[in-house]
């Protein structure tokens, strides 16, 4: 179950932090789990020694790792600190979009929009120049749209590229009316009721749009991790009924849906203690099925994904070290 108290939250931030210390290929995503838990927990000096120790070592995604760090800090008491951490970051100018989104959001969260409006404006000029924009930019852009229209600024270039992104059906100009958006701080129950349902009426369509940008990712579970699978959750058997036969659907899927033309395509790495954490974040049990295809968009999300087919003379997706063209593309032709 998801965790709805202080304690639930300290008891699974635990949890993830020696999963951690099992699986320390996957520490850094389950130690910004374990921070976010803190946090709710109330415990966010505990929040911020996770990020000092990410931050001690080589992580990825280090000035998402500091904008964090810095949006934690402001919340109890370290202003000073967490202005000179967001100072940092825009004089950097990271190129993960992520970074930049959580910086302003922290400073529309302490009411500095101006602030917020020409942080994201940079990170458009910097980021928002290709032809196609990952999601994690679009995202900004979106996010910048409402800050503006939060702040009454005039429609510009990359005001109109947002609306062009957006494909619910609520407008962008709508979504984010600033009448609209006070009113969910609203006491009158009849009002919050009026935009939970226009909200919910929403989800569907933004859930559809989010994932546009992702690449179609199957999940690879090397052996190990799928014997410990299926020791653990029995009921995937029939997902996954032999080792050789799971390389042999992943191949044949991948197959079949480039024939069908899907482009994007790739290849993800599954393990145990990652999928239990998103099955936690999810209020799903793990023996679920149905939750095996959302875990696979979610990794391909967090740029997880390995990019498919590979060379004919690259090393084959399985793990074999053999040449792809003489393992498991031994039948595709040149």
């Amino acid at each position: 179950m998801r965790p709805d108290t202080p304690a639930a939250h300290t008891t699974e931030a635990e949890r993830l932090l020696r999963t951690a210390a099992q699986y320390p290929g996957d520490r850094e995503p389950l130690y910004l789990q374990a921070a976010a838990h803190r946090e709710l927990a109330g415990d966010r000096p505990g929040a911020t020694a996770l990020y000092d120790d990410l931050l001690a070592t080589e992580p990825a995604n280090p000035h998402l790792i500091r904008a964090l760090k810095a949006a934690n800090l402001w919340e109890y008491g370290h202003e000073a600190e967490a202005r000179a951490i967001i100072d940092g970051l825009r004089r950097a100018r990271p190129s993960d979009a992520a970074a930049w989104e959580t910086t302003a959001e922290t400073l529309e969260a302490h009411d500095e929009l101006e602030a917020a409006e020409s942080t994201l404006t940079e990170a458009a000029e910097l980021l928002a120049t290709a032809p196609e924009l990952p999601h994690a930019t679009q995202s900004l852009l979106i996010t910048r749209h409402r800050v503006r229209r939060m702040l009454a600024l005039p429609h510009d270039d990359w005001d109109t590229l947002a609306d062009r992104l957006h494909t619910a059906a609520v407008p962008l100009d709508e979504l984010h009316d600033p009448k609209r958006l006070w009113s969910l701080g609203s006491s009158d129950p009849a009002e919050l009721q009026a935009e939970i349902t226009r909200l919910r009426s929403e989800l569907g369509t933004y859930r559809t749009a989010l994932s546009r940008p992702f690449p179609v990712a199957v999940l690879h579970w090397p052996e190990p991790e799928l014997d410990e699978l299926l020791a653990a959750y029995p009921e995937l058997e029939a997902e996954y009924p032999t080792y050789r036969a799971h390389l042999t659907d992943i191949e044949a899927s991948l197959r079949e849906l480039a024939q069908a033309g899907t482009p994007n395509l790739g290849i993800v790495r599954a393990t145990v203690p990652s999928y239990e954490a998103f099955a936690a974040s999810e209020s799903t049990p793990p023996s679920n099925a149905d939750l095996l295809p959302q875990y696979a968009t979610t990794l391909a999300a967090r740029a997880r994904a390995t990019t498919w087919p590979p060379a004919r003379t690259d090393t084959c997706w399985c793990g074999s070290e053999r040449p792809y063209g003489k393992c498991h593309g031994g039948a595709v032709q040149d």
